[in-house]
């Protein structure tokens, strides 16, 4: 399968003060670090390579990660430097790590999505990126794309209409090349997106699984209870 590059550089400001001293992917979930929660799931999902795009206290996820060897994945890093380059520039900077396609995963996600899938569809596009897309109705987050059912019609972060009904689901996949013609400057991911899907370069496909998030104190709880859920079914499968 596609490597996976993973968002990790930012501050964590919506849960304050918890980021003061300890990165978002550190955060304690169930007693581990919410990076743990996320490695294991990708390395079920397939997924054997992960480049980590880190900046705010990256130290620490390097530290307790590694290689990535005890969560069954090779794990690289690519720091941000000493300016932040935006969630598409700290792309930019990794690719020497990644192939010439990837998957991009945000550090605070948690996604029980099916990848194989996911990649299947992004092939058989012959696009040169693919959004994953789930239909929030405002439910989880606020939406922020308009889809027909096959495709994309309108993404906007900013300025939402009362036609989006799906959102950003937070799983994406990338060519090399995308992000290699970047300026070398500071770059936002949803810029890069706006910009593929107006040369119609952008591949949409439909997840059914909602999504979890590590970065809210709402999204740490909803989370916790669904892992939760998961361990109690397990228990009873093995029983």
């Amino acid at each position: 399968m596609l490597p996976v590059a993973i968002l990790m550089g930012g501050l964590g400001t919506r849960v304050l003060p918890l980021t003061e001293t300890v990165p978002k992917a550190m955060l304690p979930i169930q007693e581990e670090p919410f990076v743990a929660h996320q490695l294991r799931l990708l390395h079920k999902r397939g997924i054997e390579r992960a480049v980590l795009c880190v900046g705010y206290l990256g130290e620490q996820i390097r530290d307790y990660v590694g290689d990535g060897s005890s969560f069954g994945m090779q794990v690289d890093y690519s720091w941000d430097g000493p300016v932040a380059q935006g969630t598409a520039g700290a792309l930019r900077n990794a690719l020497n790590k990644l192939d010439e396609a990837f998957f991009v995963i945000y550090g605070d996600s948690y996604l029980p999505c099916d990848y194989v899938a996911v990649e299947q569809a992004f092939v058989s596009s012959g696009k040169q990126a693919l959004m994953t897309v789930f239909r929030n109705g405002g439910q989880w987050d606020s939406s922020n794309v308009e889809f027909d059912g096959e495709r994309i019609v309108a993404y906007d972060k900013q300025h939402r209409t009362e036609r989006m009904c799906y959102i950003d689901y937070g799983l994406g996949i990338f060519k090399s090349t995308v992000l290699a013609n970047l300026p070398n400057q500071p770059y936002d991911l949803a810029t890069v997106y706006q910009d593929l899907l107006h040369r119609d370069e952008l591949a949409a496909m439909e997840i059914a699984e909602r999504f979890y998030e590590a970065g809210s104190f709402e999204g740490i709880q909803s989370l916790s209870e669904f892992l939760d859920q998961e361990e109690s079914q397990q228990v009873e499968r093995n029983v």
